[in-house]
């Protein structure tokens, strides 16, 4: 009788440790990401942009738009606050719930930001024509790095802290 009771409360007290386990790996760190982040430097943008469509004028004024994000988080929730020279937008996404999203050109995309491991990766669609855009957002070395891959080209846009 004393050893059933024994053990039961082991198996209770194991399956409540394993619940929080469970619990801990679905819900999403507090991350790096949170803060005010201002473009520092650009690398390949320019061919990204052209692959995007982009005429001409508006990637040379593109290339320079002082582009600055605020980005914080509460649980799988993310605000970013863009400004630059062009525009201010701010985006509200869930974790893992498609939504769209207007770039600064007005190219409108549907897709979802998830987050795998470190970093949060975006996969969109173009509405225009259903061609892939893929992002991902990662901290290297202090720095918010966005990579964008868009049929075959990639570029990068690296942020400060500020």
């Amino acid at each position: 009788m004393v050893g059933s009771k024994i053990r039961n409360r082991i198996n209770s007290l194991l399956r409540a440790d394993l619940s929080f386990v469970q619990q801990a790996q679905t819900q999403p760190e507090i991350m790096a990401f949170d803060g005010a982040w201002k473009i520092d430097r650009n690398e390949n943008y320019d061919k990204f942009m052209e692959k995007m469509g982009i005429n001409v004028v508006k990637r040379k004024l593109a290339a320079h738009d002082n582009l600055k994000l605020i980005i914080s988080q509460e649980g799988s929730k993310f605000t970013i606050k863009e400004s630059s020279a062009f525009r201010t937008a701010e985006i509200a996404f869930d974790l893992g719930v498609t939504f769209n999203y207007s770039l600064a050109d007005g190219t409108e995309l549907t897709g979802t930001w998830s987050l795998e491991g470190d970093k949060l990766v975006g996969r969109f669609k173009r509405v225009d024509n259903g061609k892939e855009l893929n992002a991902v957002r990662e901290i290297v070395g202090g720095e918010l790095v966005q990579t964008y891959v868009y049929e075959g080209v990639e570029a990068k846009r690296i942020f400060k802290k500020e």
